[in-house]
């Protein structure tokens, strides 16, 4: 009767040790650093971004960066992880750039709201490729964010002179309007002076 508890007691003591040194080796095997594809392409290969109007196009050329932010966002979309490393580098800097040196004609609170959020989505971009392990759904979603923030971008600029060229008409049809309103009132003035001296 004696010999059941120890046998009993060595029984669980062999059950526990084996659970334990099992469940360490697990934890060593999840700390084991996974090989990285360095090969695996990640955004969407030429995804369409707005094109700039002719006056927008005419406004950014002069805008020190611009070409080049503008070459390295399209250039993360189907780049593997090297590429995407030093292009994600490349676009905080432009990013930072564009904000400091935005044109007169295009410092308004949408532009400069949208620049704002396209600096912060660069930031994102290069802190999620310069991790030891990208994981790949946050690169994905860090891309689609980064071809999100600098479409609205692009479109709030060409919003820009769009809204600029209809002020423009507007101002001159009323220009029109005032002047033939003038000329009217001269004509009707006219009238009454002929309809005097007769």
């Amino acid at each position: 009767m004696k010999r059941f508890p120890i046998f009993l007691r060595l029984f669980i003591l062999s059950a526990l040790l084996f659970t334990a040194c099992n469940s360490a080796s697990e934890g060593e095997e999840m700390t084991e650093n996974p090989v990285q594809n360095a090969t695996r392409s990640y955004g969407i290969e030429n995804f369409n971004f707005p094109v700039l109007t002719d006056k927008a196009r005419s406004i950014t050329m002069q805008w020190p960066a611009f070409e080049d932010f503008e070459y390295d966002v399209k250039a993360i979309n189907g780049a593997n992880l090297e590429k995407l490393r030093g292009a994600s580098e490349q676009l905080v800097i432009f990013s930072d750039s564009l904000s400091k040196t935005i044109p007169d004609t295009l410092n308004t609170n949408g532009i400069l709201a949208r620049l704002t959020v396209v600096r912060t989505r660069a930031k994102m971009l290069d802190q999620v490729f310069h991790r030891t392990i990208v994981d790949s759904t946050q690169a994905a979603r860090a891309i689609r964010e980064m071809n999100t923030s600098v479409r609205n971008l692009i479109l709030q600029i060409n919003e820009k002179f769009q809204k600029d060229a209809i002020d423009l008409q507007r101002k001159e049809n009323e220009e029109q309007e005032l002047k033939k309103q003038q000329r009217f009132l001269d004509s009707v003035y006219q009238a009454e002076l002929r309809d005097k001296n007769q």
